[in-house]
């Protein structure tokens, strides 16, 4: 058996030393830091050396001896003996004295301490010893008994300290049982002693686990074994199992019998040994022990458990009686060891919290023991695991699903990383729900998703609803995997959300078959195919489809249809787009499928049968399979017997029309082709790319070129510049195949940024129009792409001017769209810090400072102003102020979405205004959001001190100015002044210039001025005109104190600007006007910019632009474009020597983003009058504003509750009212006299025009109803035609919605607009969706009856009784009274079930987009109705029958859509949890508020409900520590609220009933901790722990131990006990 762990010396024989044992236990309190765990083990060591050598050692071991009736003589090495043959048998009896009886040994012992006065020493001594005779002992059952007897008496005289020799005996035992494995097999069981287990951090339980237990699950769903997947760390954590020794296993099979008898002695050994280790804790647990030897014992109890069938590997061949035996040894020590536990977690002790078994993985063994007692523990833990996991767990989450409404699409559990690693995260569409209900997400997860399980369905739901809304390519770049195929390298992998090639290659194609019914349908729905056709060639192009497999996959799909779906060549013309797609190149040439491959290509060939063959698009497609056969026949030799002779005949007819078309010097008329020749060009572009590229550029080039007239020109400073013609339409290019849009892209980039002329604007746009057309395919980030190709190219003047100007006027949405606009911004802004400092360069300056106040005022979420994040900002001082503007309207209107942010925020600003002076008045931070003006509050106002420093200067200023701008002033002395003059004087220049003035502008010389400030570099020129404003101000206040009427100081001062601004040109408008309203301190400030805006000058020049650039949609502008000539388009200032034409530029379209400003900073300064003249006049002149939708959308929720109805208005006007998709009755709505509440139908059309056109589908098949598709436009919402029949309205092109970017966003930022818009207040529009919600499943299903003269057999009207309907209530009558009769299920193609849950996610949606107002109502809202709810309210009720409803309304996370029965309550929840999945993190901080409202808490029904409210939500707290802390004490007090000390519920409560919550909490507790799922060493934090502890005070005693260990107190608690190293002071 074992080796005898005795001192040498001693009378049990010789063997390994007893310290070699001991010394590997530590005390178990030292636990959690390895350097702190040295030292106690070096420590431990030492005190074990010299207790070997102590003189009480050999006298202790010879009583034992004695009494166990062993002589001296015996060695520990005759317990090891071989098993004597079969055929010989010997029986020996010892010759030797019987022991002295039990009762005996206490005096005797007694005796033997008189002789050792040190009482510790000898424990110490005595302890080891015992150790080492359990160890010997284990399996002879009178030594066996006789030690218990020992152990037990000795612990009544003070010599056994359980707390020391418990933990010693466990790791010593853990060694032994290592030992002999090794010796015995080859395959020891993992066994770990506490040392090693001590160092996890924690209840070390889960280590024991080995990984392999977890990867075989049912592989019917990824949450079956999402133990291992959503914990994938644990492997690192996890013990090796791959065994200790060297012998082979061939070995171990060739070893006989000899070998099965020592396997089978080793399994008795261990078990005996066990089995007395559990009666001394039975023993020892009669008592109190600390709580570190409990974790210690529950450890090592976990460890058997886990791995009980490990010590049987190898031994399965021995006899059926040995087997019998074994067998019986092994469920004895398994049932001592499962009562152990039993005694550690029972709730009356609470030595271990329950949880640590949930989250133990005991539950997830694969070879369970064939044992009740085992399984009914198992059983007990997937029981309560269940439960606690659904407090993780949102109500409805598994139809959770991002919108693409908006820009939040992180994940819900995001652990902490640096700003850096933020940046480059990969996005997480979906997540999947673990055992434990947190977020998980990854390719390990993806790859285990079996098709046709919920999980997959849920991934298409998500990929299909990205086809149908077309969301940004970096989107589809974060969250798509390679196909296998495609991968030429292996890959490890890919953290964050992802989608495998099958789920994308089934989305694909359900995508096709919804387009082809819809084109069978007779709908034309050929914008559809094109937007498909983008981001189809978008994700073959990235590897992500197999293209041989998806070929196979959508033959077999079509071939399935009954109907003969594929009646048109629209497949094959979606496959011809693609063609050229090197992957799909090497599938048909290099591929050994590549034969089968080419054949099913070519079956999706289709006569075409069209009523209108002279179509365009039918002759496309007419022509497109010869075009496809004649590329397949130049791709491969071998695969020509495949084509179709007569389609490779008929391609001879694309040859002729282009030979005839193109004959001599004739060129087609591209302005006005007909129909057929517009369908043969796009049919050439298939066949002929490069020719159709030459003829596209020999179009725009046909006007020759021309030289550009200017004074005085030397030879080599000739420009010259294509002459104008038009552009191409974008009709004719909507058609042009994505390789002829990529081969024109490139060679006009050449053209334009290499040529030798000047490009016209004609070709500009078409360019321009090229990216708008395919965002996804065609898309390049233009800065890094032309460098790229040529470095040098951006160091000429004339290329960056054209690509900014592009950026500026016509792509900057795209970017957005993109997500590229922050790193464009970071990019401009190397340009800005290049220039700001250098002479001269005004024009590329101000170009670049202007698209970086459009990039800035385009972003919708928290950014970072450094893209490295450390320093101060490269921006200007204006996009300085302008980035704190943009932010707090960020903050305020869509929130701060991730708490990393949060903590950023601080440091941003610091970084933002490092360079600055500026403060922002009181009139503007009070509306600023609080946790700005919190971060701002210590900003020191230093605008005194500006004029305290000009009146300083004010002397030398004067002289100087008085020398350069007399009229008689020497031209000579400017560069005398540029040369001599010093910085803090030159800043000055203009404010001189003012006080010489003396209101007269004629009195200074304008040209030294001019040309002064020219010679300037930008940011001197800057410095000037804030310091001018400053100086302004100041001379008007004085001038007001000696009477001066202030309106003529008003128009005084506006007469000397508009001299800098429109006499002369010196100064730029757009700067001028944002340093004025910085100055909204000053009273008079705004009225000159009101005044300034209001004059003729600035007025004809917004006329002069708008006449001359057209409509605001530029894409549909077929005649030739107006240049407008350098100096009249940017004035004196800006053009002076610059030459080079300008393309969109102009002063006024420098002021579209520099308005909305200004109307804000009008209305923030109560001057709602001047913001209502200023919006009537430029309201026209704002739909050239690219980002007029966010301006709407985002000024009314920032100052919502401010404005008023004529101002809201006017604000409305600003958009082209025609083309948004408003609800039909929004305009009666809006323009009431009277403010009354829109009745109910009008927000249910509301929330069905959302469910329709934001909320992805549920079902994939379409509905028949519908023709074919589901989705539509509803313009006309409360209609009297319910039918969907011709009411279909295309999908739109991104060029038609670039903002927002695509029409998902386009429909909720409308909804957003209506709602905010409405002259009602934030309570009444709360109230009426939440009555909706409520009573929402009654209401559709008598819409359904009422239309189908029939229901579901579970209607509402026959509800369960646990599940009352809303239907019951009064308020009932109402909403079926105004909502009925709508026909929402008929119209929806869903059914009632489905569409209640998903007007439940659009409210929740809705809701989260409003401002914090609408918030705090719905909170009101949502806890009023449940307080009202009868099962709260009627004392009648049992509380059985309370917990029932509370049960089956709140713990089952799919509830809506199993049946037709619905509660008031649950609704309620699933609203809120919609509500919540969409809100900021920034924004959870109110949630409290509803709780708040339901307190005091009076039972534990509304406690269950309130836990069912808000625990979900701390999951996504984890990193939110503050947020976090704050939601957990409001749970702790809610419990106090009903188990508190001192409250008196209704009825008693057992403890007991709420095991769930007990167990939540210590999950969430560790969650957070963690910062994520649970890990094996998960450790709650400090604070947490003392938060918790200071709560569980106030509890009841019967509710008080089982929280009992959340708390700091290592005396109670096993967190504490087993992490000291974490609660200690910091020395």
């Amino acid at each position: 058996m074992f080796r005898a762990p005795t001192a040498s010396g001693g009378g049990g024989g010789g063997g390994v030393p007893l310290t070699s044992i001991t010394t590997q236990s530590p005390n178990p309190a030292d636990m959690g830091d390895q350097s702190h765990q040295r030292a106690a083990t070096a420590t431990a060591s030492a005190s074990a050396r010299a207790f070997q050598f102590h003189p009480a050692r050999p006298a202790i071991i010879d009583l034992f001896n004695l009494y166990l009736g062993r002589s001296g003589r015996e060695k520990a090495d005759d317990l090891v003996r071989e098993p004597p043959n079969k055929t010989q048998k010997r029986v020996t009896a010892l010759n030797r004295d019987l022991p002295p009886r039990n009762e005996q040994f206490l005096l005797d012992f007694e005796q033997l301490q008189n002789q050792f006065p040190d009482r510790e020493q000898l424990r110490t001594v005595l302890e080891s010893v015992l150790i080492s005779l359990v160890i010997q002992c284990s399996n002879h059952a009178p030594r066996a008994e006789f030690l218990l007897f020992a152990l037990r008496n000795l612990y009544n005289i003070g010599y056994i300290n359980w707390d020391t020799f418990l933990p010693s005996l466990l790791s010593s035992v853990s060694s032994a049982e290592m030992s002999v494995s090794i010796t015995s097999t080859t395959s020891p069981p993992p066994t770990v002693c506490s040392t090693s287990l001590s160092q996890t951090g924690m209840l070390p339980s889960s280590t024991m686990i080995p990984s392999s237990n977890f990867q075989a699950s049912s592989p019917a769903s990824p949450l079956i074994s999402v133990h291992g997947i959503g914990s994938p760390s644990q492997s690192a954590n996890e013990p090796s199992t791959t065994p200790l020794s060297p012998i082979k296993s061939s070995d171990i099979n060739n070893s006989g019998h000899h070998s099965r008898s020592n396997m089978l002695t080793r399994d008795n050994a261990i078990s005996s040994l066990r089995q007395l280790c559990c009666k001394i804790i039975f023993s020892a647990l009669e008592v109190n022990l600390k709580p570190s030897t409990h974790a210690d014992i529950f450890s090592h109890m976990m460890n058997w458990l886990v791995n009980w069938d490990q010590q049987q590997q190898g031994s399965d061949e021995v006899d059926g009686i040995k087997s019998w035996k074994r067998d019986k040894a092994l469920f004895e020590w398994l049932h001592n060891c499962l009562d152990v536990i039993w005694l550690l977690v029972d709730d009356k002790k609470c030595r271990v919290p329950f949880y640590e078994l949930v989250r133990s993985g005991l539950q997830f063994l694969q070879n369970i023991s064939d044992d009740e007692a085992l399984f009914t523990l198992i059983l007990e833990i997937h029981r309560r695991r269940d439960m606690m996991a659904m407090h993780m767990q949102m109500l409805d989450q598994h139809i959770h699903c991002p919108t693409f409404g908006n820009q939040r699409l992180l994940s819900q559990a995001i652990t902490s990383m640096s700003s850096e690693a933020a940046i480059s995260m990969r996005y997480s569409p979906i997540t999947y729900p673990s055992v434990l209900g947190e977020a998980l997400h990854g390719e390990d997860i993806a790859v285990c998703i079996q098709k046709g399980s919920l999980d997959w369905e849920r991934a298409l739901r998500c990929i299909r609803h990205a086809l149908r809304s077309t969301p940004a390519p970096d989107w589809w770049r974060r969250v798509l995997l390679v196909a296998p195929c495609n991968r030429q390298h292996p890959q490890a992998p890919t953290p964050g959300a992802v989608f495998t090639s099958d789920m994308i290659c089934e989305a694909n194609i359900d995508r096709i078959v919804e387009l082809l019914r819809l084109t069978n349908s007779e709908i034309n729905c050929w914008q559809e195919w094109l937007v498909y056709s983008d981001v189809f060639f978008f994700l073959v192009k990235s590897g992500c489809i197999d293209f041989v497999d998806f070929v196979d996959k959508l033959v077999l799909r079509l071939a399935e249809d009954d109907h003969q779906i594929l009646r048109t060549n629209h497949v094959t013309w979606l496959l011809a787009q693609i063609i050229r797609v090197e992957l799909v190149m090497q599938a048909l040439n290099a591929d050994p499928r590549k034969a089968e491959t080419t054949r099913k290509v070519l079956s999706f060939h289709k006569e075409d049968r069209s009523s209108d063959p002279n179509n365009p698009q039918s002759i496309l497609l007419d022509f497109i399979s010869s075009c496809q056969n004649l590329r397949i026949w130049s791709l491969n030799s071998s695969t020509r017997e495949y084509l179709n002779s007569e389609q490779l005949q008929k391609g001879k007819q694309i040859d002729e029309w282009w030979r005839q078309v193109t004959k001599g010097d004739h060129m087609l008329d591209y302005m006005n082709l007909d129909d057929r020749s517009i369908g043969m060009f796009w049919v050439v572009s298939y066949t002929m790319a490069q020719p159709a590229s030459d003829a596209v550029m020999g179009w725009l080039t046909s006007a020759q070129h021309a030289e550009l007239p200017g004074p005085n020109l030397q030879t080599n400073e000739r420009i010259t510049m294509m002459r104008e013609v038009p552009p191409v339409p974008i009709t004719l290019l909507a058609g042009f195949s994505i390789n002829l849009c990529l081969k024109l892209a490139f060679q006009m980039e050449e053209a334009m940024f290499s040529g030798e002329h000047v490009p016209n604007i004609a070709m500009v746009e078409t360019y321009t129009r090229l990216l708008l057309i395919q965002p996804h395919s065609v898309f390049r980030s233009h800065l890094s792409h032309l460098h790229q190709k040529n470095p040098s190219i951006l160091n000429k003047p004339s290329a960056t001017l054209l690509v900014l100007e592009i950026l500026n006027y016509r792509l900057f949405s795209l970017y957005r769209f993109q997500g590229k606009s922050k790193t464009l911004m970071f990019d401009v802004t190397k340009i800005l810090s290049t220039l700001k400092g250098k002479r001269g360069d005004h024009r590329v300056f101000r170009l670049a400072e202007n698209l970086c106040m459009n990039l800035i005022l385009s972003l919708r979420e928290f950014f970072f102003v450094r893209k490295e994040g450390k320093g101060p900002t490269e921006f200007t001082e204006t996009l300085n102020r302008i980035a704190v503007v943009n932010l707090a309207i960020i903050i305020k209107t869509r929130g701060i979405a991730d708490a990393e942010h949060l903590l950023y925020l601080q440091t941003m600003l610091e970084q933002t205004l490092a360079t600055s002076q500026h403060t922002w008045s009181g009139k503007t931070l009070r509306y600023f959001p609080p946790i700005l003006c919190d971060a701002l509050i210590g900003r020191i106002d230093k605008r005194s001190l500006a004029i305290q420093t000009w009146q300083q200067a004010e002397a030398t200023v004067i002289n100087q100015c008085t020398n350069l701008l007399t009229p008689s002033a020497n031209p000579t002395y400017v560069m005398t002044y540029l040369n001599t003059s010093f910085p803090q004087h030159r800043q000055y220049l203009c404010a001189g210039a003012w006080v010489l003035m003396h209101g007269h502008p004629e009195n200074i010389n304008s040209a030294n001025l001019g040309r002064v400030l020219r010679e300037f570099s930008p940011e001197e020129v800057t410095a000037n005109i804030y310091s001018m404003v400053d100086v302004l101000l100041h001379n008007m206040q004085v001038e007001s104190q000696h009477a001066h009427p202030l309106q003529d100081l008003i128009l005084k001062a506006c007469a000397n600007l508009a001299y800098f601004i429109w006499n002369h040109e010196l100064l730029p408008l757009d700067i001028l006007l944002l340093a004025l309203i910085d100055r909204d301190d000053d009273p008079h400030a705004l009225r000159i910019v009101v005044n300034l805006l209001e004059r003729q000058e600035l007025q004809q020049r917004i006329k002069f632009y708008v006449a001359n650039r057209g409509k605001p949609e530029h894409w549909l502008q077929n005649g030739i474009f107006k240049r407008i000539e350098l100096q009249k388009a940017l004035g004196n200032h800006l053009s002076w020597k610059e030459r080079y034409p300008t393309f969109f530029d102009d002063i006024a379209a420098r002021l579209l983003p520099v308005i909305p400003l200004i109307i804000y900073r009008l209305i923030e300064n109560d001057a709602a009058e001047a913001a209502d003249r200023v919006l009537q006049f430029y309201s026209t002149f704002l739909h050239y504003y690219p980002l007029n939708v966010t301006f709407v959308r985002d000024i009314l929720a920032y100052f919502y509750g401010h404005l008023h109805a004529k101002l809201i208005f006017r604000i409305l006007n600003v958009l082209d009212i025609k083309k948004m998709p408003f609800s039909e009755s929004f305009p009666q709505h809006v323009n009431s006299s009277n403010a009354m509440c829109p009745p109910l139908e009008y927000f249910a059309s509301l929330l069905c025009n959302l469910v329709h056109n934001v909320i992805p589908q549920c079902n994939s098949k379409v509905d028949p109803l519908s023709n074919g598709m589901r989705t539509f436009i509803n313009r006309n919402p409360t209609g009297s035609q319910p039918g969907l029949t011709n009411t279909f309205e295309g999908q739109k092109a991104f060029y038609q919605i670039q903002d927002p970017g695509t029409y998902t966003q386009l429909v909720l930022e409308t909804a957003v607009i209506e709602i905010l818009s409405l002259p009602v207040t934030a309570a009444q529009i709360v109230q009426a969706l939440v009555q909706i919600i409520i009573h929402i499943q009654p209401t559709l299903t008598q819409s359904n009856h009422g239309y189908h003269g029939s229901t579901t057999s579970s209607g509402q009207g026959s509800a369960m009784p646990a599940s009352p309907s809303g239907g019951s209530t009064d308020s009932l009558g109402r909403c079926r009274q105004n909502v009925t009769g709508m026909g929402f299920v008929t119209r929806s193609g869903y059914a009632s079930q489905q569409l209640s849950c998903l007007m439940i996610q659009a409210c929740g949606l809705l809701l989260a987009q409003l401002p914090a107002e609408f918030h705090i109502q719905l909170y009101a809202e949502a806890s009023r109705v449940i307080k009202e709810s009868w099962w709260l309210t009627d004392g009648k009720r049992s509380v059985s029958e309370l917990d029932s409803v509370v049960s089956y309304a709140l713990l089952d996370p799919t509830w809506a859509a199993q049946d037709n029965t619905s509660t008031v309550i649950g609704n309620v929840v699933a609203l809120l949890h919609s509500f919540f999945s969409n809100l900021p993190q920034e924004w959870l901080d109110k949630t409290h508020l509803i709780v708040n409202h339901l307190r005091p808490i009076k039972s534990v029904a509304l406690l269950r409900i309130a836990f069912r409210i808000v625990g979900p939500l701390l999951p996504r707290l984890a990193n939110a520590h503050a947020l976090f802390s704050k939601t957990l004490e409001l749970l702790l007090n809610m419990m106090v609220d009903v188990f508190g000390r001192n409250s008196q519920p209704p009825a008693p409560v057992e403890a007991s009933e709420i095991t769930d919550l007990i167990d939540f909490l210590h999950h969430i507790v560790h969650y957070e901790g963690q910062g994520g799922p649970v890990q094996p060493n998960s450790k709650a934090r400090p604070d947490v722990l003392a938060l918790c502890g200071r709560a569980i005070e106030n509890l009841r005693t019967d509710v008080q131990h089982l929280l009992s260990h959340l708390k700091t107190d290592a005396n109670g608690s096993i967190y504490a006990a087993t992490h000291p190293k974490l609660f200690q002071s910091p020395s």
